[in-house]
């Protein structure tokens, strides 16, 4: 289809004219004033020939460029997971221990019947032990936690390596 410039102009149209305009005003391409009378005019625009000419007097610009080569990624490092020292272990460690023995006093204050408490410290302990031992330090091609994938493993399945 050819251009026809007394084509209605669609919302779309006009809010990427707006966008166009933004982008512009923040490249210091148009003062506030510009930028306010442009805008104005352009959600007011009925035709696309309308649109184009508050863009005439501006160099096209691409919204969604690529970034510079200057600003290219580096491959990202596989996480370390923490050693057994670290904060995150204290912390999950320290919660545990905190949680039983409020529920030890509870239990000591109502009479010392039945080791309800043992049903929160058995199974809670099992698990936070079973992953304290599993993703211990220097463990080759461990998974980290919750990602299900090894650390050089794209979420495709595909190995980042190969890149």
């Amino acid at each position: 289809m050819a251009y026809d410039p007394q084509l209605r102009a669609s919302d779309e149209d006009r809010d990427r004219t707006a966008a166009l305009l933004r982008e512009h005003h923040a490249l210091g391409r148009l003062t506030a004033e510009e930028f306010s009378d442009r805008l104005d005019k352009a959600f007011a625009a009925k035709t696309v020939g309308e649109l184009d000419e508050l863009l005439r007097d501006l160099p096209s610009i691409d919204l969604f460029r690529l970034p510079d080569n200057k600003l290219t990624r580096q491959p990202r490092q596989a996480r370390v997971q923490p050693h057994h020292g670290s904060a995150g272990w204290r912390a999950v460690w320290g919660s545990y221990l905190t949680v039983n023995l409020i529920c030890l006093v509870v239990w000591a204050i109502a009479g010392f019947g039945y080791p309800w408490w043992l049903w929160v410290a058995g199974p809670w302990g099992a698990v936070i032990a079973g992953t304290y031992l599993s993703v211990g330090p220097g463990r080759a091609g461990h998974r980290e936690l919750g990602s299900g994938r090894a650390p050089h493993q794209l979420p495709g399945g595909q190995d980042s390596r190969d890149r």
